[in-house]
């Protein structure tokens, strides 16, 4: 009997899968998306500057083939690593985001990216899930401060408003807004204290609203996006052209290829926008599906990490957890952006949108939570088999 227990044991652990397998599925439905619309929504910005309708197509492939090999090695590398690196990646980011002042590429305005040969890396983006690795070791360590007082509580936000100053003199707001959001909902997660929360959220949004102020470009954004149709070929220009967008997709879409406003007339369609060209071309039974696998990819990343805590795994679980908070929100904010739901902010749409440094941070994420479930799963099969053998 205890031999055919053994061999059921055994079973059991080969035949249930140890990566999470809806994830896995989420990602390569969001990245075939975005392979297809990065080429459909590209084309004519890639004929008006580089002669060649494929360019972005073409730069997009070197990113997922980098991803790739950068979802197996984060996938491969024992969650132990981030544990005991989670101090030094933080104290690296702080380097990387002052050497993008000084030697940045600047576009548009914005000092964010560093060339490293043919490739442009988002220092903002790399320096985030470093802050994300720390915040969660943080939380691990001072896990009763946190709950019990107010030192504990602020230190984490000393240390974010250092990595905020800093990515602010790009300037890009939008990832400051990100970090703090995930940062203010782990700090939730770990049980702070509802006043504490309540009092970070409101000092947040003043000083949101202050940076907005004080910032022409910014306000020029806020008040486009209060009555884009006061000002249609002005400030309101951009958000105008994604509503029409929106607009012209009804229930099925004018067919991939077939958008009239990635010809020029809606800017960023393949970046920040790539949404409402979405929306144009697959209508909204393309909206709705997509918004369903974002749906589930977040879902099953919540699920990873309350499953971790449940297992005693504190820093993985917490990670786990604001990479769930990371991808969620900033999904909202550029779905929201796009149908005029939400200000215009400069982020991708996870694992959709054309963005090197964004798609190679996200699927190194992807392969944290990948891990994470692996490790979980493993600990709790072994103790199981450890239990029946007993």
């Amino acid at each position: 009997m205890k031999a055919l227990e053994l061999l059921k044991a055994q079973f059991h652990v080969r035949s249930n899968n140890l990566y999470d397998v809806p994830l896995i599925y989420c990602m390569v439905i969001l990245v075939g998306v975005g392979f297809i619309m990065v080429t459909s929504a590209s084309m004519p910005t890639a004929i008006r500057m580089f002669d060649n309708p494929f360019h972005f197509t073409i730069r997009h492939v070197v990113y997922l083939v980098l991803s790739l090999t950068l979802l197996l090695f984060s996938t491969s590398l024992p969650m132990s690593f981030w544990k005991k690196a989670n101090l030094p990646l933080l104290l690296a980011g702080i380097p990387m985001l002052i050497a993008v002042l000084i030697i940045g590429r600047e576009v548009n305005g914005s000092t964010r990216w560093i060339g490293v040969g043919p490739i442009n890396i988002q220092v903002s983006e790399v320096a985030k899930l470093f802050f994300f690795c720390y915040l969660a070791g943080y939380l691990v360590r001072k896990k009763s401060e946190v709950q019990e007082n107010l030192k504990g509580f602020i230190k984490p936000l000393a240390v974010f408003m250092v990595y905020a100053f800093l990515i602010l003199m790009q300037p890009d707001l939008g990832t400051v807004v990100v970090m703090f959001v995930t940062t203010i909902g782990l700090l939730f997660l770990a049980g702070a204290r509802l006043w504490q929360f309540f009092a970070l959220m409101m000092t947040g949004v003043g000083l949101v609203i202050l940076l907005i102020a004080s910032s022409p470009y910014r306000r020029a954004r806020i008040t486009g996006f209060m009555d884009p149709w006061d000002d249609p070929f002005g400030k309101g220009y951009q958000l105008v052209q994604s509503l029409m967008a929106y607009s012209r997709g009804d229930w099925f879409g004018q067919g991939l290829g077939n958008s009239v406003q990635k010809l020029q007339y809606l800017p960023e369609a393949h970046t920040d926008f790539i949404f409402a060209i979405l929306a144009e071309e697959t209508g909204f039974i393309g909206v709705f599906s997509v918004l369903t696998v974002l749906f589930v990819l977040i879902f099953r990343a919540l699920n990873i990490g309350f499953n971790a805590l449940k297992a005693g795994k504190e820093y993985e679980g917490y990670l786990a957890l604001g990479i769930a908070i990371w991808f969620a929100f900033q999904s909202m904010v550029n779905v929201g952006a796009s149908a005029g739901i939400l200000p215009t902010k400069g982020l991708t749409l996870p694992f959709v949108s054309y963005g090197g440094s964004s798609l190679l941070v996200m699927t190194v994420a992807a392969g944290i939570l990948l891990r994470v479930d692996f490790e979980v799963k493993m600990a709790t099969k072994q103790a199981t088999t450890r239990g029946r053998k007993s």
